[in-house]
């Protein structure tokens, strides 16, 4: 094997150059962060928007411990809490981590926190799709996710536009390759779940996201997303419940009793939310939920 050629002495000064730059240019940004001329949170903010600046190769150790008061034993435990090697750069962080790290760093500063991630579940025939289509339509800057059910199309719903319309094998694949954030058998029967890379990529880009599921995966939701926020869309009146499964006439005659019964246990379910919303006018009730992804999560 031949000796690997020895670099030419310009070359070798040009590089130690640049690693002596690197270092102090990290140096001045953790320097930044300990005299609070700058905070974590911009710092990591910075290295995910420019992946070739010095914030993107420092380390996340290195930018937790130059927080006041958080030193090296503390910084550890955090990194285990979230999940992120010794190892890791703030550049180098995968999405969920990324989420779970800002969320941190917003906490400790106190400051606040967009509510990116909006959860709207509510009773059946309540109007959930009909508040969360004005929304599409009215809001398009707020990303609507896509649920994916194994029953068949009602009259009127587009394949991709009001779910992912897919085979019991399909669905079988997409929860063995961890596809979904979330799924459940709902009223005995369908199943529905909510694909989780269209929503993880809006996130990362700072975008709203708004999740119309049921009940069951608003829970599964909260257990994986605690940052989410849980809006319970509530009818008038039970009365006004009823007519409105009964008026749109999509169900047979026991299956509108089991609707009805399962929608008793579910508005019992209504104090697990953050908010009530009473869909009493469409455009109003999008409007109120629409709200809730802009309070700040610090107000919680």
């Amino acid at each position: 094997m031949s000796p690997r050629p020895t670099p030419p002495e310009v070359d070798r000064v040009a590089a130690s150059r640049a690693a002596i730059a690197a270092r102090r240019a990290r140096a001045a940004v953790k320097n930044a962060v300990a005299t609070r001329t700058r905070t974590a949170t911009d710092v990591a903010e910075t290295a995910w928007t420019e992946p070739e600046s010095p914030e993107a190769t420092l380390r996340v150790r290195e930018l937790l411990t130059s927080v006041p008061t958080l030193g090296p034993t503390r910084a550890a435990r955090v990194m285990a809490q979230l999940g992120i090697a010794e190892s890791k750069r703030v550049g180098g962080l995968g999405v969920r981590q990324r989420g779970k790290l800002r969320s941190y760093l917003m906490r400790r500063e106190g400051g606040v926190e967009p509510r990116r991630l909006v959860v709207l579940a509510g009773p059946t025939a309540v109007g959930k799709g009909t508040v969360s289509a004005y929304i599409r339509e009215n809001y398009p800057d707020i990303l609507l996710s896509v649920s994916a059910t194994t029953r068949a199309p009602r009259p009127g719903e587009v394949e991709g536009v009001h779910y992912y319309f897919v085979s019991d094998a399909e669905f079988d694949r997409m929860i063995a390759e961890q596809e979904l954030l979330e799924w459940a058998t709902v009223h005995n029967s369908y199943r529905y779940g909510t694909p989780r890379p269209p929503i993880d990529s809006a996130l990362a880009e700072g975008k709203r996201v708004l999740l119309e599921i049921d009940l069951q995966g608003a829970r599964l939701v909260r257990e994986a997303m605690p940052e989410a926020v849980l809006v319970f869309l509530l009818p008038p009146t039970w009365d006004e419940l009823v007519r409105r499964l009964i008026g749109r006439g999509t169900e047979s005659g026991p299956e509108q009793t089991r609707r009805l019964e399962t929608a008793k246990v579910e508005l019992a379910a209504q104090d697990e939310f953050d908010y009530k919303v009473v869909n009493r006018e469409v455009a109003q009730a999008a409007q109120e939920v629409v709200d809730l992804t802009l309070v700040p999560a610090a107000s919680r």
